[in-house]
């Protein structure tokens, strides 16, 4: 099938056109760390004005772009906004609002330091993708019961400190052993050091945001432009099992909102994790919210659901998927009409 549905990131892997970023980098901005969020804001909804008409010129190439010898960059900008937010952090959509600088902790469990447990060029992800440069952080805004990484998600203060130079440093070298993308896993309380990773980035490589989409309208708000791909995990079709397996409230509208407002800013690949028991009240309601508002966004329909973590508390999914339930999983993207499928 030809590469309709995630066109401009393979521009961006083969280097015809610039990663969102290098275009962030490239729209100078004036401020002053003295100036109100409010007005921080205003000057950074001014500049991605100019970031939208750069990025849809179509005779924009990575040869046209060039940073500023000195000055602010909108890219600046947002790592100062996201800085801003981690007083009263509100990140994701638990909104703690905890001051992180300050050593106070959240849902996450993470201060304003990052780490992350591993780092390799990963062959496992979709065909797209591979090589994917992937970065595994510790700590998670979901706290799923099911979870296949807990020693990585309950674990917030293991693994590396991450130091913006030295992995941006790793990323030119992965790129150049044949890496097509950096693939920054679970990524939303990390966002103010993942962008003080990116500025530092030499080489025009797409990033991608592994999520599982529950990030805040703010940060939404800082991440376009920064991302190529949103690579969005849709787990849930109601916020009923949301809360029962994720301990996550207003799920639904806030990822729907999410997908919605990714949809209009770069390319997305949506995973849906298919789970025993759950064909009718979480797929079914998700593939007919695909079908009916990103109908042209590739879908990887996953059937590895594993028994893992605490699962055992709840015997309703305490078990591997049927094949009947396979059957009708892809029974349920057929009446929908949805034609871009992995499985």
């Amino acid at each position: 099938m030809p590469e309709l549905f995630m066109e401009r990131y393979s521009e961006v892997t083969v280097n015809k056109v610039p990663a969102g970023n290098n275009i962030l980098r490239y729209v100078d901005v004036s401020f002053e760390k003295n100036l109100t969020e409010k007005e921080l804001w205003n000057i950074h909804d001014e500049g991605m004005q100019r970031y939208r008409e750069l990025e849809q010129d179509p005779f924009l190439t990575r040869s046209h772009i060039s940073h500023p010898e000195a000055g602010k960059s909108l890219l600046d900008l947002k790592i100062e906004l996201s800085e801003r937010i981690m007083q009263a952090c509100h990140l994701c959509q638990h909104r703690c609002m905890v001051d992180r600088h300050a050593g106070k902790k959240g849902f996450c469990g993470l201060t304003d330091v990052s780490k992350y447990a591993s780092e390799f060029l990963h062959m496992g992800e979709e065909l797209q993708l591979v090589p994917s440069h992937t970065i595994f952080f510790t700590g998670c805004v979901f706290s799923c019961v099911f979870c296949q990484n807990q020693d990585i998600s309950t674990h917030p203060e293991s693994g590396k400190i991450i130091r913006p130079k030295e992995i941006a440093s790793i990323v030119g070298h992965m790129h150049e052993k044949g890496s097509r993308n950096v693939n920054f896993v679970t990524p939303t309380p990390h966002l103010t050091n993942i962008l003080k990773v990116i500025r530092e980035i030499k080489v025009n490589i797409p990033i991608v945001w592994n999520s599982n989409m529950y990030h805040s309208p703010e940060s939404a708000a800082l991440l376009e432009g920064v991302v190529d791909l949103y690579l969005g995990d849709f787990k849930y079709g109601n916020d009923i099992c949301a809360d029962r397996y994720s301990r996550v409230r207003n799920y639904t509208h806030t990822v729907e909102n999410n997908f919605k407002l990714a949809n209009k800013q770069a390319d997305i690949l949506i995973r849906h994790l298919v789970m025993p028991g759950h064909l009718e009240c979480c797929t079914k309601p998700i593939m007919k919210w695909i079908a009916e508002n990103t109908p042209h966004v590739r879908l990887n329909l996953m059937f590895q659901y594993t028994p893992h973590h605490m699962v055992c508390r709840y015997p309703e999914i305490d078990r591997f998927l049927t094949q009947k339930e396979k059957r009708r999983a892809l029974q349920i993207v057929k009446e929908e009409g949805l034609e871009d499928i992995l499985i």
